[in-house]
């Protein structure tokens, strides 16, 4: 679930680069699962994936040996885990920076359409760390890279087309069939098409993205203490319960309109107003 503020960043990108902005949001919603950015240490970073075996395949000698060591690097795809949490990838490539930086950015994809280090001269940029700071300078910027890449890959007329199988073996690459990547591609424009259906505001276990985000920073400032990571488990509806009951709701967990509701006046006339806008601004249908 994206707010409408990245949703107007990715249709812009899409524009600019002569792509459809419901095709375009579609492959984002795939790849990021609604989810822009993680909070890394107060900041907002755009979500990443290190690949060991990129690493390993970019360093020899001495690095080589140092990375495989620390558990970095394998010739073997797949043997070097990502942890689940976003704060331990980015500290698993600031491990791979101070070995190599160039390699450790390269190795590494970035932001809403995962798009690799690795591509940064292909896609026109000056060196990878060009390419990084289009992914860290905000949604507009990840939509950028995104849509730069399907534009350079040549998959601009497929996009368009809907041929949702080109996309999925020209973006996924040749297994993109055994996770039925081309069908959730699918599934995913039929949603941006049809627009949102009563009651897809609502949140419950299992949702992910940037409202979940938006509603478990608004869940702490009221003084409930919740992982903020953009995914709706049980810790956020044990909050969401305890906040229902506090304020007279039916606690079953689900942060429907009305909790949604009860949430905004609760943190009324508070100066984290102005920086939940564009949440309360969904909530009530304003944008």
């Amino acid at each position: 679930m994206f707010s409408r503020q990245t949703a107007t960043e990715i249709e812009k990108a899409a524009r600019e680069f002569g792509l459809e902005p419901a095709a375009l949001l579609a492959i984002a919603e795939i790849e990021s699962a609604g989810q822009v950015f993680a909070k890394i240490d107060d900041r907002n970073e755009p979500l990443i994936r290190f690949e060991g075996h990129y690493f390993d395949g970019r360093l020899s000698g001495a690095a080589q040996e140092r990375a495989r060591a620390e558990g970095l690097a394998s010739p073997t795809a797949g043997t070097i885990a990502n942890p689940r949490a976003q704060a331990a990838r980015w500290q698993m490539l600031d491990r791979a920076a101070d070995i190599d930086h160039r390699a450790a950015y390269e190795s590494t994809s970035w932001g809403l359409g995962q798009v690799m280090g690795a591509h940064w001269q292909w896609l026109g940029f000056d060196d990878v760390d060009t390419l990084v700071a289009e992914a860290r300078s905000g949604a507009a910027g990840q939509a950028r890279l995104m849509a730069r890449y399907l534009d350079k890959a040549g998959l601009t007329s497929a996009l368009n087309n809907h041929d949702w199988e080109a996309i999925g073996h020209g973006y996924n690459g040749p297994g993109f069939r055994k996770n039925g990547y081309h069908l959730k591609l699918a599934e995913a424009y039929k949603r941006q098409i049809d627009g949102p259906a009563p009651g897809d505001r609502t949140m419950t276990v299992g949702t992910r993205g940037e409202l979940v985000t938006e509603l478990q920073e608004a869940l702490v400032a009221l003084g409930y203490a919740v992982d903020t990571d953009g995914i709706y488990g049980p810790g956020t509806a044990a909050q969401v319960k305890r906040f229902q009951a506090d304020h007279g709701l039916a606690a079953d967990g689900i942060a429907g309109v009305r909790t949604q509701a009860a949430i905004a006046r609760a943190l009324g006339g508070r100066d984290l107003w102005s920086t939940l806008k564009g949440w309360f601004a969904r909530i009530f249908g304003k944008a």
